[in-house]
């Protein structure tokens, strides 16, 4: 399946996600392996297996094995630290931020890609997943790292109609049983 299968399957209640998966999917402010490393690491984030497929098809044609390894290590790392550090965010003991997180976090000091757009999909990734601390720490990472705000904004565009067109694809999954029996 490609990702245009996907918009051509996507419901009209969602027509605009089949509008915006083409937009932001076009190298704009970010280039082209930001952008489908982006995609590839917010797929993975967003868990819809069809959708992770096309997207990790497309990807793979897109980016050297290097970076394709490198954007889904970004979410496997953020599908970690975002849950430990919305915790410590959330429960606003001072105790738990001063404690060292004693979780293998190695693959963030040496991802094999630039670390800007490693940052960008741990952003992406982070937004997702609702962390805000993470998301302050990875923005604060990219634009020390020579980002602009737009393709900050473009990274989080990016997550943002991944992340709908999963759950849009998940909800007429769970609703086609409903759908034949009524």
């Amino acid at each position: 399946m490609s990702v245009e299968s996907i918009r051509a399957a996507l419901p009209d209640y969602a027509r605009d996600l089949k509008l915006n998966l083409s937009s932001v999917l076009t190298p704009g402010s970010l280039n082209e392996q930001q952008v489908w490393g982006t995609a590839l690491a917010s797929a993975v984030a967003s868990r819809n297996k069809t959708l992770l497929e096309a997207i990790a098809a497309e990807a793979q044609a897109k980016l050297a094995p290097a970076v394709f390894n490198a954007a889904k290590a970004a979410a496997a790392i953020m599908g970690m630290n975002n849950i430990y550090y919305r915790f410590t965010h959330l429960v606003g003991a001072a105790d738990y931020r001063s404690m060292p997180a004693r979780l293998r976090m190695n693959v963030i000091g040496n991802p094999g890609v630039d670390k800007l757009d490693f940052e960008l999909w741990s952003l992406a990734v982070s937004a997702i997943n609702g962390c805000g601390m993470c998301l302050e720490a990875h923005d604060r990472e990219v634009i020390a790292k020579g980002a602009t705000r737009e393709m900050v904004q473009d990274a989080v565009r990016i997550a943002s109609v991944v992340h709908a067109v999963a759950v849009t694809l998940d909800a007429e999954d769970a609703a086609a049983p409903v759908a034949v029996a009524a």
